[in-house]
């Protein structure tokens, strides 16, 4: 059975589109910066601060291909997973790529940027990553997915999320 990849910008809605899809599919949620944090013990930012960007990278992308090796999972990466192309190539060999877009103008009015390390301190760096980042997550998307509404157009969005990857599931098996 197919993965399904969920990547965007930090506090796209990545977690919770995981966590509800997970319940409505049944299937195990692996998040990429949680699978970092059990195996060093430490919180991103730490990392981040300690080793630097490069090394959390380097994490990630030992995560990425941990969890493109599963099946039947759901894979919620870190913002910056699409960074580097073979990341992609892996997630996407056995994964249906959902792309949370999620305008920095929303995050901002919704989320506390303090455990997120690129853009802590730095409010106006989330346009610039979203400037910087965009064409990479339309390019690797096997779906988008607009996140810019409430509860109500989340609940939306998670339908047409499980039409797709059903839809995509059955083409495989047949």
């Amino acid at each position: 059975m197919k993965n399904l990849v969920l990547i965007g910008l930090s506090g796209c809605g990545k977690s919770t589109f995981g966590r509800r899809l997970s319940r409505r599919l049944h299937m195990p949620l692996f998040d990429t910066d949680v699978m970092i944090e059990k195996k060093t013990g430490r919180i991103i930012a730490d990392i981040f601060a300690e080793d630097g960007e490069a090394a959390f990278r380097d994490m990630e992308s030992a995560c990425a291909r941990e969890a493109a090796a599963m099946e039947g999972v759901i894979i919620s990466t870190g913002g910056g997973m699409i960074l580097r192309e073979k990341n992609m190539e892996e997630l996407s060999r056995n994964g249906l790529v959902v792309f949370i877009d999620r305008h920095p103008s929303h995050i901002l009015r919704s989320t506390t940027l303090g455990d997120r390390p690129l853009v802590q301190n730095d409010r106006d760096r989330l346009f610039r990553l979203y400037a910087e980042r965009i064409a990479l997550y339309r390019r690797y998307a096997h779906i988008t997915v607009p996140n810019h509404g409430g509860p109500r157009t989340l609940k939306r969005r998670i339908l047409q999320i499980l039409r797709r990857f059903r839809h995509e599931t059955k083409t495989e098996l047949s």
